[in-house]
């Protein structure tokens, strides 16, 4: 039999109320307080806790308080990674970032996701789709990065972004829905 937490990863309709998954969550917020409550000297404990949560990250990243998660062993980033202040990950299914890359403050990503027909989202099932963020890519401030979407490398994201499609590589894009703005050279 398939667990809830295999269904939740494969992106597949899953109770969310689940006793494992409750208790996965339970230990994320416990992490994001423990990280949340440390001051600005604290940054070996910083990283300790991120490491802890983090399914993966490079040698070298800063992520500012305060931080939110789902889970936090699907969030995967980088060598040089930067999160400023008030960043939330939902992270039903994996959120990938890669080298270089930043988000300003307030970036919201979303793997989480609900079905569209009312009767069925009323049941109470959910579901996900991984989300991956290349290499120098940079997340202006408010912005929200939708389920699914892949952004390329060396992309910028404007302030209050509202990403719901897949971005390709060396563009600057803007907007809600946002939309190419720019090619980089």
């Amino acid at each position: 039999m398939v667990s809830e937490k295999e269904k939740m990863l494969a992106g597949e309709l899953y109770d969310a109320g689940d006793p494992e998954l409750v208790e996965e969550r339970k230990r994320a917020r416990r992490l994001t307080r423990l990280f949340n409550d440390t001051d600005e000297t604290q940054t070996d404990r910083r990283e300790g806790l991120v490491r802890e949560l983090f399914g993966d990250a490079g040698e070298t990243f800063e992520i500012e308080p305060t931080f939110k998660c789902d889970y936090g062993y699907n969030i995967s980033v980088g060598e040089h990674f930067f999160a400023n202040f008030d960043c939330v990950f939902l992270d039903v299914c994996p959120i990938e970032i890669g080298d270089n890359a930043g988000l300003g403050p307030g970036v919201h990503i979303y793997a989480a996701t609900h079905p569209i027909d009312a009767a069925e989202r009323i049941k109470g099932p959910e579901f996900g789709e991984p989300v991956t963020i290349g290499d120098n890519a940079w997340i202006g401030g408010r912005s929200v990065i939708n389920p699914g979407v892949t952004i390329g490398d060396d992309v910028v994201v404007a302030s209050g972004s509202v990403v719901t499609k897949d971005i390709p590589d060396g563009v600057v894009v803007g907007g809600n829905p946002a939309r190419i703005i720019k090619e980089l050279d």
